[in-house]
Protein backbone atom coordinates (compact mmCIF):
# COMPACT_ATOMS: atom_id res chain seq x y z
CA UNK A 1 0.00 0.00 0.00
CA UNK A 2 1.03 3.67 -0.75
CA UNK A 3 0.53 6.43 1.96
CA UNK A 4 1.07 10.28 0.74
CA UNK A 5 1.26 12.18 3.87
CA UNK A 6 0.64 15.75 3.45
CA UNK A 7 1.27 18.81 6.55
CA UNK A 8 -1.27 21.67 6.25
CA UNK A 9 -1.83 24.63 7.72
CA UNK A 10 -4.34 27.27 5.85
CA UNK A 11 -3.97 26.26 2.61
CA UNK A 12 -7.65 26.76 1.43
CA UNK A 13 -6.36 27.97 -2.13
CA UNK A 14 -4.35 25.09 -2.88
CA UNK A 15 -5.45 21.69 -1.02
CA UNK A 16 -8.01 20.67 -2.91
CA UNK A 17 -6.29 20.95 -6.56
CA UNK A 18 -3.15 19.52 -4.26
CA UNK A 19 -5.77 16.18 -3.85
CA UNK A 20 -7.53 16.45 -6.94
CA UNK A 21 -4.33 15.95 -8.47
CA UNK A 22 -3.92 12.40 -6.30
CA UNK A 23 -7.24 11.19 -7.00
CA UNK A 24 -6.77 11.44 -11.05
CA UNK A 25 -3.72 9.15 -11.43
CA UNK A 26 -3.25 6.23 -13.07
CA UNK A 27 -3.84 2.88 -11.39
CA UNK A 28 -0.88 2.49 -9.35
CA UNK A 29 -1.67 -1.33 -9.29
CA UNK A 30 -1.85 -1.27 -5.44
CA UNK A 31 -4.27 0.63 -2.52
CA UNK A 32 -3.06 3.89 -1.86
CA UNK A 33 -4.64 6.27 0.94
CA UNK A 34 -3.95 10.00 1.70
CA UNK A 35 -3.34 11.61 5.07
CA UNK A 36 -3.53 15.39 5.60
CA UNK A 37 -1.96 16.62 9.24
CA UNK A 38 -3.94 20.09 9.70
CA UNK A 39 -2.73 22.15 11.91
CA UNK A 40 -5.60 23.99 13.27
CA UNK A 41 -6.77 25.74 9.51
CA UNK A 42 -8.90 28.80 10.34
CA UNK A 43 -9.96 29.92 6.82
CA UNK A 44 -11.96 27.12 5.48
CA UNK A 45 -9.37 24.52 4.63
CA UNK A 46 -11.08 22.08 7.10
CA UNK A 47 -14.60 22.27 5.70
CA UNK A 48 -12.46 21.44 2.18
CA UNK A 49 -11.16 18.56 3.79
CA UNK A 50 -14.33 17.04 5.34
CA UNK A 51 -15.84 17.51 1.85
CA UNK A 52 -12.71 15.52 0.24
CA UNK A 53 -12.84 12.78 3.23
CA UNK A 54 -16.30 12.48 2.79
CA UNK A 55 -16.30 11.64 -1.39
CA UNK A 56 -13.46 9.60 -1.33
CA UNK A 57 -12.51 6.52 1.27
CA UNK A 58 -8.93 6.83 0.26
CA UNK A 59 -8.69 10.48 1.80
CA UNK A 60 -8.35 11.23 5.70
CA UNK A 61 -7.03 14.02 7.65
CA UNK A 62 -5.76 14.53 11.68
CA UNK A 63 -5.71 17.01 13.66
CA UNK A 64 -1.67 18.23 14.06
CA UNK A 65 -2.37 19.92 17.79
CA UNK A 66 1.57 21.18 18.07
CA UNK A 67 1.15 22.90 14.52
CA UNK A 68 4.61 22.38 13.29
CA UNK A 69 5.69 20.57 10.01
CA UNK A 70 7.91 17.52 11.60
CA UNK A 71 5.16 16.88 14.19
CA UNK A 72 2.26 16.67 11.22
CA UNK A 73 4.69 14.39 9.12
CA UNK A 74 5.29 12.39 12.33
CA UNK A 75 1.48 12.19 13.08
CA UNK A 76 1.24 11.21 9.06
CA UNK A 77 3.88 8.34 9.43
CA UNK A 78 2.48 6.86 12.39
CA UNK A 79 -1.01 6.80 11.07
CA UNK A 80 -0.53 5.60 7.78
CA UNK A 81 -1.07 1.87 6.66
CA UNK A 82 1.06 2.00 3.78
CA UNK A 83 4.86 0.05 3.41
CA UNK A 84 5.67 3.05 1.11
CA UNK A 85 5.73 6.68 2.24
CA UNK A 86 5.42 9.60 0.04
CA UNK A 87 5.65 13.39 1.46
CA UNK A 88 3.94 16.34 -0.41
CA UNK A 89 3.09 19.10 0.28
CA UNK A 90 -0.27 21.24 0.64
CA UNK A 91 0.41 23.42 -2.10
CA UNK A 92 1.83 20.99 -4.73
CA UNK A 93 0.53 18.91 -7.47
CA UNK A 94 1.61 15.61 -9.22
CA UNK A 95 1.57 14.05 -12.64
CA UNK A 96 -1.00 11.57 -13.00
CA UNK A 97 1.66 8.31 -12.48
CA UNK A 98 3.61 9.85 -9.81
CA UNK A 99 2.38 6.92 -7.16
CA UNK A 100 2.85 4.74 -9.83
CA UNK A 101 6.34 5.87 -10.67
CA UNK A 102 7.53 6.01 -7.23
CA UNK A 103 6.37 2.76 -6.40
CA UNK A 104 8.11 1.18 -9.49
CA UNK A 105 11.27 2.93 -8.89
CA UNK A 106 11.67 1.66 -5.09
CA UNK A 107 11.17 -1.62 -6.08
CA UNK A 108 13.91 -1.40 -8.87
CA UNK A 109 16.27 0.35 -6.54
CA UNK A 110 16.37 -2.00 -3.47
CA UNK A 111 19.64 -0.04 -2.32
CA UNK A 112 17.78 3.31 -2.09
CA UNK A 113 15.44 3.96 0.91
CA UNK A 114 13.98 6.69 -0.71
CA UNK A 115 13.50 8.14 -4.25
CA UNK A 116 12.18 11.34 -5.56
CA UNK A 117 12.03 13.66 -8.95
CA UNK A 118 11.55 17.06 -10.38
CA UNK A 119 9.77 19.69 -8.27
CA UNK A 120 8.75 22.14 -10.88
CA UNK A 121 7.46 25.50 -10.44
CA UNK A 122 3.49 27.12 -10.50
CA UNK A 123 3.84 31.05 -10.70
CA UNK A 124 1.21 33.41 -10.19
CA UNK A 125 2.67 36.16 -11.19
CA UNK A 126 5.53 37.88 -12.96
CA UNK A 127 7.70 38.50 -9.52
CA UNK A 128 7.05 34.65 -8.50
CA UNK A 129 8.08 33.55 -12.08
CA UNK A 130 11.32 35.29 -11.34
CA UNK A 131 11.72 34.04 -8.64
CA UNK A 132 10.86 30.58 -9.44
CA UNK A 133 13.42 31.36 -12.33
CA UNK A 134 16.18 32.13 -9.58
CA UNK A 135 15.38 28.86 -7.98
CA UNK A 136 15.91 26.32 -10.58
CA UNK A 137 19.14 27.38 -11.57
CA UNK A 138 23.08 26.50 -9.29
CA UNK A 139 23.82 29.86 -9.51
CA UNK A 140 20.55 30.30 -6.94
CA UNK A 141 20.42 27.33 -5.38
CA UNK A 142 23.30 25.32 -6.23
CA UNK A 143 23.34 21.39 -7.64
CA UNK A 144 20.04 20.48 -6.14
CA UNK A 145 18.83 17.93 -9.00
CA UNK A 146 15.16 18.14 -7.90
CA UNK A 147 15.08 21.99 -8.40
CA UNK A 148 17.63 22.09 -11.59
CA UNK A 149 16.56 18.64 -13.36
CA UNK A 150 19.65 16.09 -14.41
CA UNK A 151 20.09 12.61 -15.28
CA UNK A 152 18.95 9.76 -12.89
CA UNK A 153 21.56 9.11 -10.38
CA UNK A 154 21.96 8.77 -6.36
CA UNK A 155 22.01 11.70 -4.75
CA UNK A 156 22.38 13.67 -1.29
CA UNK A 157 18.32 14.95 -0.96
CA UNK A 158 15.20 14.96 -2.76
CA UNK A 159 12.07 16.65 -2.38
CA UNK A 160 8.57 15.11 -2.06
CA UNK A 161 10.42 11.99 -1.76
CA UNK A 162 8.72 8.40 -1.64
CA UNK A 163 10.44 6.62 1.45
CA UNK A 164 10.37 3.06 2.46
CA UNK A 165 8.31 2.70 6.16
CA UNK A 166 10.98 0.04 7.14
CA UNK A 167 13.18 3.30 7.01
CA UNK A 168 11.56 5.05 9.50
CA UNK A 169 11.22 2.24 11.39
CA UNK A 170 15.33 1.95 11.34
CA UNK A 171 16.23 5.33 11.46
CA UNK A 172 13.48 7.62 13.35
CA UNK A 173 11.09 9.79 12.09
CA UNK A 174 11.46 13.70 11.20
CA UNK A 175 13.23 15.82 14.06
CA UNK A 176 10.42 17.72 15.81
CA UNK A 177 12.52 20.26 17.33
CA UNK A 178 13.35 21.52 13.48
CA UNK A 179 11.61 24.23 11.71
CA UNK A 180 12.95 24.11 8.33
CA UNK A 181 15.45 21.37 7.00
CA UNK A 182 13.34 18.91 8.42
CA UNK A 183 13.94 16.52 5.23
CA UNK A 184 17.93 17.49 4.63
CA UNK A 185 18.18 16.32 8.61
CA UNK A 186 16.42 13.13 7.63
CA UNK A 187 18.13 12.43 4.21
CA UNK A 188 21.04 12.74 6.15
CA UNK A 189 20.58 10.17 9.14
CA UNK A 190 18.93 8.06 6.30
CA UNK A 191 22.46 8.25 3.67
CA UNK A 192 24.36 7.49 7.09
CA UNK A 193 22.79 4.76 8.02
CA UNK A 194 23.88 3.19 4.73
CA UNK A 195 20.69 3.86 2.57
CA UNK A 196 20.95 5.57 -0.81
CA UNK A 197 18.44 8.20 -2.37
CA UNK A 198 17.47 7.88 -6.00
CA UNK A 199 16.65 10.76 -8.01
CA UNK A 200 14.68 10.19 -11.66
CA UNK A 201 13.16 13.40 -13.63
CA UNK A 202 10.41 11.34 -14.35
CA UNK A 203 8.85 11.38 -11.49
CA UNK A 204 7.28 15.19 -11.68
CA UNK A 205 4.93 17.40 -9.00
CA UNK A 206 4.56 21.03 -9.25
CA UNK A 207 4.73 23.68 -6.60
CA UNK A 208 3.20 27.13 -6.02
CA UNK A 209 6.14 29.19 -5.98
CA UNK A 210 5.86 32.62 -2.91
CA UNK A 211 4.80 35.68 -4.95
CA UNK A 212 6.79 38.29 -2.86
CA UNK A 213 10.55 39.17 -2.22
CA UNK A 214 9.68 39.41 1.32
CA UNK A 215 8.34 35.97 1.79
CA UNK A 216 11.17 34.58 -0.05
CA UNK A 217 13.75 36.41 2.29
CA UNK A 218 12.06 34.72 5.27
CA UNK A 219 11.95 31.52 3.80
CA UNK A 220 16.25 31.72 2.71
CA UNK A 221 16.98 33.05 6.39
CA UNK A 222 15.10 30.25 8.11
CA UNK A 223 16.75 27.48 5.79
CA UNK A 224 20.68 29.07 6.69
CA UNK A 225 19.22 29.56 10.24
CA UNK A 226 18.04 26.23 10.47
CA UNK A 227 20.82 24.10 8.86
CA UNK A 228 23.29 25.09 11.53
CA UNK A 229 20.84 23.45 14.17
CA UNK A 230 21.41 19.99 11.64
CA UNK A 231 24.82 21.18 11.67
CA UNK A 232 25.20 21.23 15.64
CA UNK A 233 23.40 18.10 15.75
CA UNK A 234 25.33 15.64 13.28
CA UNK A 235 29.19 17.51 14.44
CA UNK A 236 29.73 18.14 10.93
CA UNK A 237 28.57 20.60 7.58
CA UNK A 238 26.18 17.98 5.95
CA UNK A 239 26.64 19.67 2.54
CA UNK A 240 29.00 22.25 1.61
CA UNK A 241 27.15 23.78 -0.95
CA UNK A 242 24.78 25.24 1.65
CA UNK A 243 28.07 27.55 3.34
CA UNK A 244 28.97 29.58 0.16
CA UNK A 245 26.42 32.26 0.84
CA UNK A 246 27.42 32.54 4.29
CA UNK A 247 30.98 32.52 3.13
CA UNK A 248 30.31 35.13 0.52
CA UNK A 249 28.58 37.20 2.91
CA UNK A 250 31.97 36.94 5.74
CA UNK A 251 34.31 37.93 2.81
CA UNK A 252 32.40 40.68 1.97
CA UNK A 253 31.71 41.64 5.63
CA UNK A 254 35.30 41.79 6.38
CA UNK A 255 36.25 43.42 2.96
CA UNK A 256 34.15 45.88 3.50
CA UNK A 257 35.34 46.81 7.18
CA UNK A 258 39.00 46.71 6.18
CA UNK A 259 37.56 49.38 3.38
CA UNK A 260 36.21 51.49 6.34
CA UNK A 261 39.49 51.53 8.26
CA UNK A 262 41.26 52.68 4.90
CA UNK A 263 39.47 55.02 4.21
CA UNK A 264 39.42 56.56 7.86
CA UNK A 265 43.49 56.09 8.19
CA UNK A 266 43.20 53.45 10.20
CA UNK A 267 45.17 50.65 8.28
CA UNK A 268 48.64 50.14 8.21
CA UNK A 269 50.06 51.53 4.32
CA UNK A 270 51.67 48.00 3.57
CA UNK A 271 47.61 46.75 3.20
CA UNK A 272 46.61 50.39 1.39
CA UNK A 273 43.73 49.38 -1.08
CA UNK A 274 43.17 45.80 0.12
CA UNK A 275 39.76 46.09 1.33
CA UNK A 276 38.38 47.63 -1.41
CA UNK A 277 40.38 45.35 -3.75
CA UNK A 278 38.56 42.58 -2.20
CA UNK A 279 34.96 43.64 -1.66
CA UNK A 280 34.87 45.09 -5.34
CA UNK A 281 36.56 41.98 -6.86
CA UNK A 282 33.99 39.70 -4.59
CA UNK A 283 31.01 41.88 -5.69
CA UNK A 284 32.05 42.13 -9.43
CA UNK A 285 32.29 38.23 -9.70
CA UNK A 286 28.76 37.81 -7.75
CA UNK A 287 27.55 40.19 -10.54
CA UNK A 288 29.05 38.46 -13.14
CA UNK A 289 27.72 35.19 -12.16
CA UNK A 290 24.33 36.26 -11.31
CA UNK A 291 23.68 38.26 -14.83
CA UNK A 292 25.31 35.71 -16.84
CA UNK A 293 22.63 33.15 -14.93
CA UNK A 294 19.82 35.44 -14.95
CA UNK A 295 20.25 35.95 -18.73
CA UNK A 296 20.58 31.85 -19.51
CA UNK A 297 17.46 31.17 -17.67
CA UNK A 298 15.17 34.54 -18.20
CA UNK A 299 11.88 34.34 -20.40
CA UNK A 300 13.02 38.09 -21.57
CA UNK A 301 15.34 40.45 -21.01
CA UNK A 302 12.85 42.29 -18.58
CA UNK A 303 12.97 39.27 -16.07
CA UNK A 304 16.76 39.50 -15.67
CA UNK A 305 16.14 42.35 -12.81
CA UNK A 306 14.27 40.67 -11.10
CA UNK A 307 16.08 37.29 -11.21
CA UNK A 308 18.98 39.20 -10.09
CA UNK A 309 17.13 40.37 -7.00
CA UNK A 310 15.77 37.11 -6.11
CA UNK A 311 19.76 35.87 -6.55
CA UNK A 312 20.69 38.57 -3.98
CA UNK A 313 17.57 37.82 -1.65
CA UNK A 314 18.16 34.61 -1.31
CA UNK A 315 21.84 34.17 -0.99
CA UNK A 316 21.60 37.37 1.89
CA UNK A 317 19.17 35.90 3.38
CA UNK A 318 20.83 32.42 3.82
CA UNK A 319 23.93 34.02 4.42
CA UNK A 320 22.38 35.93 7.30
CA UNK A 321 20.73 33.43 8.99
CA UNK A 322 23.35 30.56 8.53
CA UNK A 323 25.62 33.30 10.54
CA UNK A 324 22.77 33.84 13.19
CA UNK A 325 22.51 30.64 13.96
CA UNK A 326 26.19 30.11 14.18
CA UNK A 327 25.61 33.14 17.14
CA UNK A 328 22.47 31.19 18.50
CA UNK A 329 23.27 27.81 18.36
CA UNK A 330 27.30 27.36 18.34
CA UNK A 331 28.45 30.43 20.35
CA UNK A 332 25.33 31.21 22.82
CA UNK A 333 24.18 27.76 23.00
CA UNK A 334 20.89 28.73 23.36
CA UNK A 335 17.72 27.46 21.74
CA UNK A 336 15.95 28.44 18.62
CA UNK A 337 14.64 32.08 18.52
CA UNK A 338 11.23 31.66 18.68
CA UNK A 339 10.81 34.21 15.53
CA UNK A 340 12.55 31.25 13.87
CA UNK A 341 10.00 29.04 14.46
CA UNK A 342 7.20 30.30 13.65
CA UNK A 343 5.57 28.16 10.18
CA UNK A 344 5.86 30.05 7.11
CA UNK A 345 4.50 28.59 4.23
Amino acid sequence: MISVVIPCLNEVGYIESTLQSLIRQEDPREPWEVIVADGGSDDGTRMCLDEMSQQHANVRWVDNLLKTTPNALNLGIEEARGDTIIILGAHAEVDTDFLIRNAELLKAHPESGCVGGVVEQVHGSASSRRIGAAMSTPFGVGDARFRTGGASGHVDTVAFGAYRKSVFEEIGLFDSALTRNQDDELNYRLLKSGWRIWFDPRIRSRYHVRSTYPQLLRQYFQYGYWKVFVNRKHGTITTWRQVIPALFLMVLFIAGAAWILEVFGHWSDLWSGFGASIFMTSLFLWLVGAVGSAISTAHSFRDVPGIMQAYLVIHFGYGRGYWRGIWDFLILRRNPRSESEALTR
